[in-house]
């Protein structure tokens, strides 16, 4: 066996493996695999009687049929008969290392391993007849005709990537089209002019704003126009297989374009964003052309309509993918009763990006978790093959900007976008599998870019040999036009026509604007649910509206929250928490933060509204308070209290996170898009965690309804405060959020009584306009003895956003501490042992929009006390800078840490001092 390279030994061993397999169950390998052992013994049978030994130790020692069953073979032939499957196998698993998707230069030599002496076959076997050719569905055939079939199949301008899959009922459904359907895939006459004319829409569009708008920027899909031919296959489709809604989400480049020729938006509407001019309906600042969003209703060319979203995006590339994601799981939740073959995401990325973006690998970690799946996304790379001005070689380690996509299975389809046809078979065959497993599926389309970055760099800095070819590079209308004629696809008179009436048209567009209508839109339920909403204005926040609930609601939450099944036998420690909560509900009537926010959620469950809550350990609870969802300690089974309040309630969803902020966070932005009747939370393990999806909360909770007129209900869970834990996990960073406040765009609060957080929660559904809710949330004061609520308060009243001193004589005040979150209990502790009715505490609960009219209320019971500002973090955190802005003219003094670098000191002793300082010095 010298003659056997490593691979082919390699090889050798995993076909015995396999036949293995079939000798104890034929079912257990592939069809192909089957015929081919079934035709292997046949020849062992009628061969050489010396050769009927199997294959031993992944050598193959029988004999084999050449296609003549009864003529015997020797050894050598058999094992050669092995090696043409292994080399069948390696072209499965590597042929795409030598398919020709580079429309402008030769691919890189990645050393596929796929030449005849790798397999120890020659030239002189290649009109030898091999039972393997089978294994392809072509029968027994000459090795030359198996070669020509894999390197048609393999080695053409599509390169599968498919063989890493681990199920066998999904490779094999993928093998089956590859070699059967790719080899005979011929779109109809319809369907070469529909290309034809996709391309033709892409190109005018293209043209006509570099003719009219030169230099400016636009990112064009000029290089990549085969999106829009590949696009609408892909919406055609999926609405053949029953997909009403598709929602796309795609950064700048071609995206002008995807707006036109896809959804159907009118090209003034496009020229107004070149023009500069303000649209006169406009809620907010507005943004830039290339990022937002559209919706329109679409036909497809077999009759079929269909919901189709572009979802606006910043500039953060692959931000808005998990936006997408949760977007979508609303949807099927909502609108399509859980059936996400009704509603397909789209992400359409950049090569660069989508091999340098780490949210890339977060949203893809999610795709098959329970509370993030949306049964599939299909992937859309236009890869032209540079970043900026970064070539491939710098811009990733993997072969393949989407080797990401392997981590899930999903399989990969590389194909040249010179070769519009090939697009457009893996387009509908990603969309089938998609609708087939529920699963993702990438494309990874290797165009070229005729530009720079945008139209006004200059690529030739950087690239000059690329940007050389590029120049003399027919565009891929030009390219598919010639082919069609050169094949007599059309006939020469209808070329003509064609070409005719694309410069016609071409013309037209410059003269004068023209554009067939769109079909009016039908609003969805989602559409009418936002329209039924409004704005808010400055008035809606002096004063909350009523959220109690009746006691007898209370009363049937608070039995669900104490009770477990006869048969659930929980940890001694639930046991204990399930009669602390007892005693609080129905004894003392005092309930701590835990209860209070269960509650919340109980009582919008049973108004049917949705509560989704997720984030890392959300079920039980960071500092194990929440205890939402119980383990039998014997069996691991789950219980959840709050989905057995009453009989057909709306259910909770409560989901442990993966460990990821900045997806997750994104995810639950896209999901409450879609439900604005839903209380949508996300909780970070401590506050600080927030900092890795800050561009979600820069880019989209604070900025959404100012740059694309978007309202957002999303609560945001801090976890918040100092006590002596170190520097991490002290601060969720409160000043960011206050830095980001501007025209009442979100709500930020830091808590600290029970039924506040009740209210609050209550509160984001009952306004009749929907903001953010961002909550420094507490750690210590989920157990403080005083930090507890009377079950009143839950039943009567409404959020408070400021809470006035009960303790100090009004009389007597002089100094008035504003404070806000856990400190209040510090100065609290000092006021009362002094007994200091002199100083009054009073606790800011909501920072922004910031509650003067309430505050007023509350000061204005105290003669021109001193107004001191109270905080536990450093002065160049917290509120304080906030609050100096906010109220300079009242003359605030500063009391709290000295600025610092760190947020707090890592040795508990400092950090106790440092606290009891800071108490003295505000009574002092």
């Amino acid at each position: 066996m010298d003659q056997y390279s490593y691979v082919a030994n390699s090889d050798a061993a995993y076909i015995d493996q396999l036949y293995q397999s079939y000798k104890q169950d034929p079912a257990s390998v592939d069809t192909s695999w089957q015929q081919f052992f079934k035709g292997f013994e046949f020849s062992l049978t009628y061969g050489d009687p010396a050769d009927k030994s199997a294959l031993t130790n992944g050598k193959p020692t029988g004999a084999a049929t050449n296609g003549a069953a009864t003529t015997p073979v020797d050894a050598k032939q058999s094992e050669k008969e092995v090696s043409v499957a292994s080399l069948i196998k390696a072209y499965r698993s590597r042929g795409h290392l030598l398919s020709k998707t580079n429309p402008i230069g030769q691919r890189k030599d990645r050393n596929p391993r796929l030449s005849l002496t790798d397999y120890a076959l020659s030239e002189a076997d290649l009109d030898t007849v091999f039972e393997a050719g089978k294994l392809l569905g072509i029968g027994s055939a000459t090795l030359r005709k198996i070669m020509e079939s894999l390197e048609t199949i393999y080695a053409g301008r599509i390169g599968f990537e498919y063989m890493y899959i681990r199920e066998i009922d999904v490779k094999n459904w993928l093998r089956n089209k590859i070699e059967k359907e790719a080899l005979t895939f011929t779109p109809t006459s319809d369907e070469k002019k529909r290309i034809l004319e996709k391309l033709n829409e892409a190109s005018i569009f293209e043209n006509f704003l570099h003719t009219k708008y030169l230099g400016q920027k636009r990112f064009s899909l000029e290089g990549g126009e085969t999106s829009i031919a590949a696009l609408d296959a892909i919406i055609t489709r999926a609405a053949d297989l029953g997909v009403q809604e598709v929602m796309i989400g795609m950064a700048h480049r071609g995206r002008l374009n995807v707006l036109t020729n896809i959804l159907g938006k009118s090209y003034e509407a496009i020229f107004d964003g070149f023009e500069g001019s303000v649209p006169t309906q406009v809620h907010g600042d507005g943004d830039v052309k290339y990022h937002l969003g559209y919706t329109s209703l679409t036909k497809t060319p077999s009759g079929k309509e269909i919901n189709v979203k572009l979802a606006p995006n910043p500039s953060h590339l692959e931000a808005v993918n998990p936006v997408v994601e949760g977007f979508v799981r609303a949807q099927a939740d909502e609108e399509y009763a859980g059936d996400f073959a009704k509603i397909m995401p789209i992400l359409i990325h950049g090569d660069a990006a989508v091999a340098g973006q780490g949210i890339v690998y977060e949203v893809t970690q999610m795709a098959k978790l329970p509370g993030y799946q949306t049964g599939g996304t299909l992937h859309f790379v236009i890869n032209n093959q540079i970043g900026f001005t970064t070539d491939f070689d710098d811009a990733r380690s993997s072969i393949y900007c989407s080797d990401v996509a392997k981590i899930i299975d999903a399989p990969i389809f590389h194909v040249n976008g010179d070769d519009p046809e090939a697009v457009i078979f893996c387009a509908k065959l990603a969309v089938e599998f998609r609708e087939m497993f529920k699963r993702d599926v990438f494309i990874d389309m290797v165009c070229y870019r005729r530009y720079g970055h945008n139209e006004s760099d200059e690529p030739k800095f950087t690239q000059p040999t690329m940007y050389s070819v590029i120049e003399k590079h027919n565009n891929p209308r030009e390219i598919y036009s010639k082919l069609l004629i050169e094949r007599g696809d059309v006939d020469a008179a209808l070329a003509s026509k064609m070409d005719a009436e694309f410069k016609k048209m071409l013309q037209d567009r410059l003269d004068q604007v023209k554009q067939k209508p769109g079909l009016p839109y039908k609003p969805l339920r989602l559409d009418q649910q936002w329209a039924e909403l409004r704005y808010a204005e400055p008035a809606d926040f002096k004063q909350s509206p009523q959220t109690g609930v009746p006691a007898e609601t209370l009363e049937k939450i608070g039995k669900a929250l104490t009770a477990v099944p006869a048969d659930f036998k929980p940890l001694k420690q639930i046991d204990k928490l399930l009669s602390d909560r007892q005693k609080m509900i129905f004894e003392t009537k005092m309930v701590n933060w835990s209860v209070a926010e269960q509650m919340a959620y109980g009582s919008v469950l049973l108004e049917n509204k949705v509560v989704r809550l997720s984030g890392q350990d959300v079920q039980r609870g960071t500092f194990s308070h929440r205890h939402a969802v119980l383990h039998d300690v014997t069996n691991n089974k789950q219980y959840t209290p709050l989905n057995h309040i009453q009989d057909g309630q709306m259910p909770i969803q409560i989901y442990n996170s993966l460990l990821s902020e900045y997806g997750v966070l994104g995810f639950e932005f896209g999901y409450s898009m879609a439900a604005p009747h839903a209380l949508v939370i996300w909780e970070a393990q401590f506050g600080d965690f927030a900092n890795g999806a800050q561009v979600i909360i820069d880019q989209f909770i604070a900025a959404a309804e100012s740059k694309w007129g978007i309202q957002n209900g999303l609560v945001m869970l801090l976890p918040h405060g100092y006590e002596g834990q170190g520097p991490e996990h002290s601060n969720a960073r409160p000043e960011r959020y206050l830095q980001l406040c501007a025209e009442n765009n979100m709500v930020v609060a830091n808590i600290t009584t029970p039924a506040n957080i009740f209210h609050a929660m209550r509160r984001q559904l009952a306004w009749e306009f929907r903001k953010p809710l961002v909550i420094m949330s507490p750690k210590s004061l989920l157990r403080h003895p005083l930090a507890v609520s009377p079950l009143d308060e839950l039943v009567n009243g409404s959020f408070r956003e400021v809470i006035g001193d009960s303790y100090a004589d009004p009389k007597k005040v002089k100094r008035v501490l504003l404070c806000s979150g856990k400190v209040y209990y510090d100065l609290l502790e000092k006021q009362q042992a002094d007994s200091r009715t002199d100083v009054a505490i009073v606790r800011m609960e909501q920072l922004y929009p910031l509650p003067e009219t309430q505050l007023d209320a509350v000061l204005n019971q105290y003669k021109k006390p001193e107004l001191v500002w109270v905080q536990e973090e450093p002065e160049n955190m917290g509120y304080w800078s906030f609050m100096l802005r906010r109220m300079h003219q009242r003359n605030l003094r500063y009391v709290g840490r000295d600025s610092a670098s760190s947020p707090a000191t890592g040795f508990a002793k400092v950090h106790t001092q440092e606290q009891a300082e800071l108490v003295a010095k505000a009574f002092s």
